[in-house]
């Protein structure tokens, strides 16, 4: 019988029971791909996590599974992670991921440990016009936030950013997934994410495979892209994204990017995290 190591972690809360839960198999070596991807299946969680040796310099390579397929880059899978394998007082946590390198930095904030990442510069795809937007995600055209634009952005993963008028617009989403994927594929995406614009914060939602995700970090840092490139932030300005509300599995995500001349570099998602349990998996 082969035995692995397993951790679950609530990420961007600092309380249990609350953010988005991630299993963490601490070292997957002899797990083979369709194992892995079996095994995320097994845990149901939005993402599950494979961490395997890494290089000379010790940096170990992470791979990451939805219960559907393998992600190139997530966010909360990559700050659960490095939040379960830092040592005591290490400040920061480097992963090897399929999109590169990704390194994670820690400190105590409101007296629990708080993790930020720098995600990679992003790439800024189409911007789409409200009438595609509503014919393609069922949103009603005059729902959107005309002051900014609905645009694909990628620091990793690409998403639609969404921006909508009011939280009841918010709240109202109805999200249909046999409509939308062909869209969303077509806009060079691969999913959704539904803003609310506040002074000084987000509030947020993003349909995940027929659920709703409760904190979605590689599209957090999307929209600190997008809002420091339009100057809805000002460069390297935190913002709050509040997001699970809805489902009960409040989250809350901590974003800045820096803009200079038009350019957007130094993002960073940041949030606190809690281990929850530790167990075996038995195959």
């Amino acid at each position: 019988m082969r035995r692995f190591p397993i951790v679950t972690v609530d990420v961007f809360t600092p309380r249990a029971l609350e953010g988005n839960p991630l299993a963490v198999i601490t070292d997957a070596r002899g797990l083979e791909d369709a194992e892995m991807q079996a095994l995320a299946r097994e845990t149901n969680l939005s993402e599950t996590t494979f961490v395997l040796p890494g290089d000379s310099a010790g940096v170990p390579r992470v791979r990451i599974f939805t219960v559907r397929e393998e992600l190139p880059f997530a966010g909360h899978p990559t700050l659960g992670t490095a939040l379960v394998l830092r040592g005591i007082g290490q400040e920061e946590v480097t992963l090897e991921l399929a999109v590169g390198r990704i390194p994670v930095r820690f400190s105590q904030r409101d007296g629990a440990a708080f993790g930020e990442m720098r995600q990679r510069d992003p790439e800024f795809g189409a911007r789409h016009q409200a009438a595609a937007v509503a014919a393609g995600l069922g949103v009603p055209a005059d729902a959107l936030d005309p002051a900014l634009p609905v645009q694909t952005v990628s620091t990793g993963t690409a998403f639609v950013i969404v921006p909508l008028r009011s939280r009841a617009a918010l709240a109202a989403v109805r999200f249909d997934w046999a409509r939308a994927e062909p869209w969303l594929h077509a806009a060079g995406a691969h999913l959704a994410y539904f803003v609310v614009r506040e002074p000084g914060r987000l509030v947020a939602r993003m349909p995940f495979y027929g659920g709703e995700d409760p904190a979605t970090g590689s599209a957090a840092g999307c929209a600190a892209a997008w809002l420091a490139l339009y100057g809805a932030a000002a460069s390297d300005q935190e913002t709050v994204i509040e997001q699970g509300d809805a489902i009960a599995r409040p989250s809350r995500l901590y974003v800045r990017a820096r803009c200079v001349e038009g350019s957007v570099t130094d993002v960073r998602v940041g949030g606190h995290g809690v281990i929850v349990m530790r167990g075996e998996i038995n195959l």
